[in-house]
C-alpha cells in the first residue's frame, strides 16, 4: 500500500534529490519501509553503498524484492535492525535519511548524536516530517520541523535548513551537517 501512494513516492523521491548524492557516497536510510527511497539512491550511488535498516521484515522483504538487482551487485545492502541497535556499516557514511520515522525513536536526540558519529565530516542528514494525523495542516507540519530542527541541533548538527513540498498535508524535510573535523570513532 506505502509503494502505490503516489505521495509517498513523491515524497521519497523529493527528499533523495535534497541530499545531493554523489555516484561514490555511502547513504543510509532508516525505516526505509517499502523501499522507494533505496531504489533513488541505488540509481544514483554506482560505485558506493546504499545501507537500510527497517525494524519489519515484511518490509526488508518488500524492499529488497524492489531492490534485488542492485543487492545482487552489492551496492545496496538491507538488515532488519532498529535505530537503537544499528549495525556496523565499516567506513563512515556521506548522508542519512529517515522519512517519517524520528517520532518512533527512543531518545532522538541520543540517536541523532550516535548517527553523527556514524557520518564524515561534512556529511549530511535529512529528517523528513509528514504530519499523518486527524486534521494535520501547514501549521503542523511547521511544527513537526521546529521539533526536528531543536532535536538536531541539540545532537551537535549545523548548517541546518528547512525545505517543503507541497502536499496535503505539507512535507518538510530539515537538512543538517556534521560540523567538519567533528567526527567521533564509528559506533
Amino acid at each position: 500500500m506505502f509503494a502505490l501512494r503516489p505521495s509517498n513516492r513523491k515524497r521519497n523521491v523529493w527528499a533523495v534529490s535534497l541530499l545531493d548524492v554523489q555516484p561514490t557516497d555511502r547513504v543510509l536510510e532508516i525505516g526505509f519501509g517499502p523501499g522507494l527511497a533505496i531504489a533513488e539512491f541505488a540509481g544514483l550511488v554506482t560505485r558506493g553503498h546504499v545501507f537500510g535498516i527497517d525494524h519489519s521484515q515484511a518490509m526488508v522483504r518488500q524492499a529488497a524484492r524492489r531492490n534485488a538487482a542492485a543487492i545482487r551487485a552489492h551496492r545496496v545492502h538491507l538488515t532488519c535492525a532498529s535505530v537503537e541497535r544499528l549495525p556496523s556499516f565499516g567506513e563512515p557514511l556521506d548522508a542519512i535519511l529517515a522519512v517519517n520515522s524520528v517520532g518512533f525513536w527512543p531518545d532522538p536526540v541520543e540517536r541523532l548524536r550516535e548517527l553523527r558519529r556514524l557520518l564524515r565530516p561534512a556529511g549530511r542528514i535529512a529528517l523528513v516530517s509528514q504530519p499523518r494525523c486527524p486534521g494535520a495542516t501547514r501549521d503542523t507540519t511547521v511544527r513537526a520541523a521546529q521539533e526536528l530542527q531543536d532535536m538536531l541541533t541539540q545532537a551537535g548538527f549545523t548548517h541546518l535548513r528547512v525545505e517543503t513540498l507541497e502536499l496535503d498535508p505539507p512535507v518538510a524535510c530539515v537538512l543538517a551537517n556534521n560540523p567538519t573535523g567533528m567526527q567521533s570513532p564509528a559506533i
